[in-house]
């Protein structure tokens, strides 16, 4: 099965790490973000990953080449020219999806979890929405917002007030996705462009549903200070 490890980011938050190096390198307990993440994929079969490189991009391509992938079968989707936020980032990786009716996971690199992907594909294929998004109570400033059938209609930031389609549950978002390919010829945006954005536009004629897993481990690996948490966590 396939999978797409987001990893263009600059970082900005882990400086001054990201100052020489891009975030996906950041050592946790000895093995970096993106070797953890590969592993973690591998252990629900998803062993065919794509991943995208911007910020010291050669770094990135030279540590999988040097690890053999880590043992899964990885390529790289080049967007050094100029960053494709994560909608652009997903197109621009459409052919490496084309020739699959599985669906896919989309997650961020600096995202640690134990979430169970193989209990939520059980409920992505019980419910064949277009996209299940992992989700947690956990507090933020920007939310997902789901009606009472866990079905996405809006998004809140609670720092700026700006909300988006309809008011519903708050649900903090993980940064993993499970998405069926037919959502590629679903997309007219063009160069950078959002995920959120895109979800919010055809949440209204299409299904996209969410999966809590508040009762697991995740950690957003975004600061130098969340080092030592995630280090607890994931040994």
């Amino acid at each position: 099965m396939k999978a797409m490890i987001l990893a263009a980011g600059l970082g900005t938050r882990l400086k001054p790490f990201t100052e020489k190096q891009p975030k996906a390198l950041f050592p946790i307990n000895g093995k970096t973000l993106l070797q953890r993440n590969i592993e973690y994929l591998q252990n629900y079969g998803f062993d065919n990953v794509i991943v995208n490189v911007h910020h010291f991009a050669n770094q990135i391509i030279e540590e999988i080449k040097n690890n053999n992938g880590w043992g899964s079968n990885v390529i790289i989707s080049d967007e050094t020219n100029e960053v494709l936020e994560t909608g652009g980032g997903l197109k621009k990786s459409a052919h490496f999806f084309k020739d699959s009716n599985e669906p896919f996971v989309l997650m961020n690199a600096d995202m640690l979890t134990d979430l169970n992907i193989e209990n939520m594909l059980a409920n992505h294929t019980k419910h064949n929405p277009l996209a299940t998004l992992a989700v947690t109570n956990r507090g933020t400033s920007r939310y997902f917002l789901f009606d009472e059938n866990n079905i996405l209609c809006g998004w809140l930031n609670e720092k700026t007030g700006e909300q988006k389609g309809k008011f519903g549950t708050k649900k903090a978002f993980s940064g993993i996705h499970l998405i069926s390919p037919k959502i590629f010829s679903l997309i007219i945006e063009e160069g950078k462009f959002s995920m959120v954005d895109l979800y919010l536009r055809l949440s209204t004629t299409h299904t996209i549903m969410a999966f809590d897993h508040s009762n697991g481990k995740l950690i957003d690996v975004g600061k130098p200070e969340s080092k030592a948490i995630a280090e607890n966590l994931f040994l």
